[in-house]
């Protein structure tokens, strides 16, 4: 290693480190940021650990082959990452504008990675070196591992790995699978002949080998006919557990095969430890330094990642995919020791932003059974009902918290990264929900109830009202009896699919007798491999072949959002015209129950029944297209 401890980013640093050739070079589509919360560092730091060489090409200039081969050939191959995000989804809102700024880059510039990165890197490299193994991980790449739907150019996708002409996908954490792909190379193993890695995406002409594996729908066939689509998507969600999954076979045109092997099995909790302590530097390279720093590490750096998966199952959440429903942690002193690094940091204040992961108060798996045999197939562990089988004791996160708590430096440790409410009504005794509001909560609990239409939230996977409307009273009798005065911010969402103007007038309903004024609202954002994007797309629920309404005009979802923030002067228009729309018109006036006062509406001299009718030829119009294209 240099004497600064990072990886080489150019041939000096090579030098010094007296490399003549690098195993790997990791192209990134993000800042080098040596930190566990970015995938780039855990996978270089496990290949180091297992005695391969790893450089970093952080933001190539995409328009300019030279960019790419500033480290030279590597040995084994070239590793690619869009970044911690999706590209698209870094670089556009869900309006399609682009952001003005990236949290993963220097400065916060935006616009140093190009759309689709991954695809785009692939095939720079590809220019250069013809015959390198190209290996594709990260987010972006695992959740477009197959054929997909893409909301952005809203169309239905090849695997990325087609697209991109790389040679394997390590989808998920890819801690596993990275070593297995590294050894089988250094071995001499032609990529082409690496088939049997678990948690990899590759491609054939000869599926002869592939063993009890389930063949999905054509792409071509999904392509015209949405319904195939969405069987395949739920072939796919059936099989994400690596104790159940079936190796999944995805044909394509000229007699082409994507084939998806079961997913890598759960660390264990040593194996979590291990790949925490390994030797990170915990900061961004010190060259983005006179570029401002990154500003994703503000938050990030005096955090702790203690575990990963969700079996929460939110129906819009990607997690299934890509970290998968089995929750896997690190040992308390794990993250005690790191802890205690954090409070030897010359700029620590006291404060740990967070203690969690996915979601902050999943410490175990839901049940007993989960790393012997895996998770159900076809049943959640939350919805529609807890399983009589969770296991919803919260003691081992207690007892973490405390031990944080109790730590030479630090005065206050906050949960962030959100918790399942309705898990915690679960807990007897709410002694975990007391413990939070006391110690864990800084002023405002931020939860995610996601609505409060009892059809929408079906649709999304989510519990019923009643459930968060039950912890809210719990929440405000606990700060009540503490004598604190801490408030919970919902996070609520406009458009999912299921979600007409009726429901959205039912939140706004809901947001006028809670008195809650939400400051950002957000609209429903299909991305890839979520249940939601599935039926945004095809109109269909997945899970059972039915028929949902998805607002998909922009004028509709528009009136949907403004709803939301019914008190903005600026929504006045859409909010009454929303409100002629769903017949609900008695919400107009001077009565507390009313959303909004009477007055004529600005649209060209139309009073606001006229124009409510003119927007709803247009919502028709919007919505005549969408049955159109759902009959393709």
């Amino acid at each position: 290693m240099t004497e600064n401890g990072f990886l080489p980013i150019s041939r000096g640093d090579m030098k010094k480190q007296h490399i003549e050739q690098l195993d790997f070079v990791y192209v990134i589509g993000d800042a080098y940021v040596d930190h566990p919360s970015f995938g780039h560092a855990i996978i270089s730091r496990v290949l180091q650990a297992h005695g391969f060489t790893v450089g970093i090409i952080s933001q190539p200039d995409w328009k300019a082959d030279e960019s790419i081969t500033v480290l030279g050939r590597p040995r084994l191959a070239f590793l690619v990452s869009s970044g911690n995000m999706d590209s698209m989804v870094n670089h556009y809102y869900v309006s399609k504008k682009r952001r003005k700024e990236d949290a993963y880059t220097p400065g916060g510039k935006a616009g140093k990675r190009p759309d689709h990165a991954a695809v785009v890197y692939s095939n720079l490299i590809r220019r250069s070196y013809k015959d390198v193994p190209i290996i594709l991980g990260g987010i972006e790449a695992s959740l477009r591992r197959l054929a997909h739907y893409d909301y952005w150019s809203d169309s239905y996708k090849r695997s990325i790995l087609l697209d991109a002409g790389a040679d394997l996908i390590s989808y998920g954490m890819g801690e596993k699978s990275i070593v297995e792909i590294a050894e089988a190379l250094d071995a001499g193993l032609a990529v082409k002949d690496i088939t049997f890695v678990r948690g990899t995406v590759y491609r054939t002409q000869d599926i002869s080998s592939v063993y009890d594996g389930v063949v999905l729908p054509a792409y071509e066939d999904c392509k015209v006919r949405k319904q195939l689509y969405a069987e395949s998507f739920m072939r796919q969600y059936e099989n994400t557990d690596p104790f159940q999954g079936k190796a999944l076979i995805e044909p394509y045109p000229n007699k082409v095969f994507v084939v998806q092997n079961p997913p890598a099995g759960p660390l264990s909790m040593q194996e979590m430890d291990d790949i925490y302590d390994l030797p990170y530097m915990r900061a961004p390279h010190p060259s983005y330094e006179k570029q401002g720093g990154v500003p994703a590490m503000a938050e990030i750096k005096f955090s702790l990642i203690s575990c990963r998966g969700c079996f929460g199952g939110c129906n819009f959440c990607a997690l299934t995919f890509h970290q998968g429903r089995i929750v896997q942690v690190r040992s308390h002193e794990s993250l005690l020791k790191e802890a205690e690094w954090m409070t030897r940091q010359p700029d620590f204040k006291g404060y740990i932003h967070d203690v969690g992961g996915p979601t902050a108060n999943f410490r175990h798996p839901s049940c007993k059974k989960q790393l012997q045999t895996g998770v159900c197939k076809n049943k959640q562990c939350l919805f529609p009902e807890p399983c009589k089988n969770l296991d919803s004791s919260h003691e081992d996160y207690i007892s973490l918290l405390k031990k944080l708590r109790a730590l030479p430096g630090v005065k206050k440790v906050f949960i962030r990264s959100g918790v399942r409410f309705d898990y915690v009504l679960e807990e007897k005794g709410d002694r975990f929900l007391k413990e939070m509001i006391q110690y864990h909560v800084s002023g405002q609990c931020k939860v995610a109830p996601e609505h409060i239409s009892d059809k929408v939230l079906n649709y999304m996977g989510k519990p019923k009202r009643q459930i968060y409307d039950r912890f809210v009273r719990k929440y405000e009798d606990y700060n009540k009896k503490l004598g604190l005065k801490q408030y919970l911010v919902p996070y609520l969402m406009s458009s999912h699919p299921g979600a007409s103007l009726k429901e959205a007038v039912e939140l706004a309903e809901y947001l006028r007798d809670t008195g809650h004024k939400p400051e950002q609202v957000q609209d429903f954002y299909p991305t890839p491999s979520t249940i939601s994007t599935v039926m945004y797309y095809t109109g269909i629920d997945p899970r059972t072949g039915e028929r949902v309404y998805v607002a998909k005009n922009p004028h509709e979802k528009a009136m949907q959002r403004a709803l939301m923030q019914y008190k903005a002067p600026e929504n006045y228009e859409l909010v009454k015209e929303a409100l002629f729309l769903a017949h609900r018109e008695d919400l107009i006036g001077f009565d507390k129950k009313c959303l909004i006062p009477p007055r004529k509406m600005k649209c060209g001299g139309e009073n606001g029944e006229a124009a409510g009718k003119k927007g709803a030829k247009a919502v028709r119009k919007g919505n005549s297209n969408t049955r159109k294209n759902r009959r393709l």
